[in-house]
């Protein structure tokens, strides 16, 4: 009898320990992004960075904001999930927090992507997408 109680006793640990999860490791990654040419240094850059499920509705999972100097400003993203990611740039000169738009529908204001990738319309998540892998990454960006 006492074998069969060990015995049950053993494989309830043994299921208890395979059903635990591994704890990972979380290492948090860094994203430097500079923009180097902004046509002057009233207003703010307005940084976002976006996944691909929010990038045509606009909704980042990450914004700055950041001063402008000699017509260069610099952020720095923490992001903890590797994944393909994009990011967007806009020059709020006005200081109104927001990009504005002429009546035509056509930007007032100077905007840039990730890649540089710049057409007519709007930038795309696939122009703009890059890997977050293990490593830290750096970006320039221009308008």
């Amino acid at each position: 009898m006492t074998k069969i109680i060990l015995t049950f006793v053993f494989f309830l640990m043994s299921l208890y320990s395979f059903s635990q999860e591994t704890i990972k490791e979380t290492s948090t990654k860094k994203i430097t992004v500079t923009l180097t040419n902004a046509s002057s240094d009233t207003g703010k850059i307005h940084f976002s960075i976006y996944k691909k499920a929010g990038f045509s509705k606009r909704e980042p999972i990450l914004r700055e904001e950041a001063k402008i100097v000699d017509g260069k400003s610099t952020i720095e993203f923490s992001i903890e999930e590797e994944g393909t990611y994009a990011i967007l740039c806009y020059h709020d000169s006005n200081s109104n927090g927001r990009m504005d738009f002429a009546v035509n529908g056509m930007p007032l204001e100077d905007y840039g992507a990730s890649n540089n990738v710049m057409g007519f319309g709007p930038p795309s998540f696939d122009d703009s997408k890059f890997e977050l892998t293990k490593d830290d990454l750096e970006f320039s960006i221009k308008f």
